[in-house]
This record gives C-alpha cells, sequence and structure tokens, in this order.
C-alpha cells in the first residue's frame, strides 16, 4: 500500500478527536463504547489545545485522505496522561483507521516520530497500552521496553538515546 508520513496540518487538527476514538482499545467490537468517551478529562488532556510548543503529529497518507496519526505531547498538568512519566517526557497517542492497520503504516509512523523527538533533543518518550491490546508487540519492535505495570496496563518508554533507524 502506498502511503506518505508527513507532519499533520493546521486545517487537520479537528481529525485527532476520530483518531483519539480510534485510540480507544475496544476489546468487544460488537459493543463499542460512546464517542462522548473522548470528552473525559483524562482522554481529552491527548487532543485539548493541541498545538503547543512540544505537541507534535504525524499522519499517514492515502490517495489524499488521512487514514492515521501519530501525536506526542508532554502531559503533566493536573490531569496526566496514562503514560506519563514525568514533565518532561512526550507520551504517544497513535491510531489508524481499521481498515488500515496491519499494514505497516503504524509502524513507520512510530519510528518517524520516534526519530522527530529524537532530532527535537527528547531523551525518552513514553506510551500506556492495555496488556492485551496487540500494539504491545510492534512499540516492543521499535524500542519501547515495559518500565512499569498496572492491572490493566504496561507503561513503556522508549530511550530516544539509544534508538536507530533500521
Amino acid at each position: 500500500m502506498n502511503y506518505v508520513i508527513r507532519p499533520i496540518k493546521s486545517s487537520e487538527i479537528k481529525l485527532l478527536e476520530d483518531f483519539l476514538y480510534e485510540a480507544i482499545f475496544q476489546r468487544d467490537e460488537n459493543n463499542l463504547v460512546s464517542r462522548e468517551i473522548i470528552n473525559q478529562p483524562e482522554l481529552r488532556v491527548f487532543i485539548e489545545d493541541f498545538g503547543k510548543p512540544d505537541d507534535y503529529c504525524l499522519v499517514a497518507e492515502v490517495g489524499g485522505k488521512v487514514v492515521g496519526a501519530v501525536w506526542t505531547r508532554i502531559i503533566a498538568g493536573a490531569v496526566k496522561g496514562y503514560g506519563n512519566v514525568d514533565e518532561n517526557t512526550p507520551e504517544f497517542a497513535i491510531s489508524l483507521y481499521k481498515e488500515y492497520r496491519d499494514k505497516g503504516i503504524g509502524t513507520s509512523l512510530m519510528k518517524n516520530m520516534l526519530i522527530l523527538l529524537k532530532d527535537k533533543g527528547y531523551r525518552q518518550a513514553s506510551l500506556a497500552v492495555q496488556k492485551d491490546n496487540y500494539a504491545t508487540r510492534m512499540y516492543q519492535a521499535v524500542g519501547f521496553e515495559i518500565v512499569k505495570e498496572t492491572v490493566e496496563e504496561y507503561i513503556m518508554i522508549c530511550n530516544l538515546n539509544n534508538y536507530e533507524n533500521d
């Protein structure tokens, strides 16, 4: 599949609402949670007022259509991100529309973002993922390591000092 990875355009930032909803790991495809869930403070912090100095977003485009996004921001305010490790570490969110998953696009988005963050001088990046989410293997394959676990989730970090894109 031919796709292009590029920075998000300011006119496309509203798409992050769709991608935030798509990023929610839903075990039961026949009983999806309401889209209203993205308005909960612990999710809204991933997209609210996106475009601040530590906010970065890359999108995947196929045939002129944005089909996926990876974005990072430092979420260390009163409401913290699920994968928050400190106030200097950008936290990842990533998602693709269902029909574009399992085609290598997500891996490419992740690798491109890790390179961008390394080039910007960040030492590490973090994320949280449900233990039974198939994406955990992809995160490990691109360089994330489990540093902590809760009952349901892994907190993972990628050390950017050692990151090399293969």
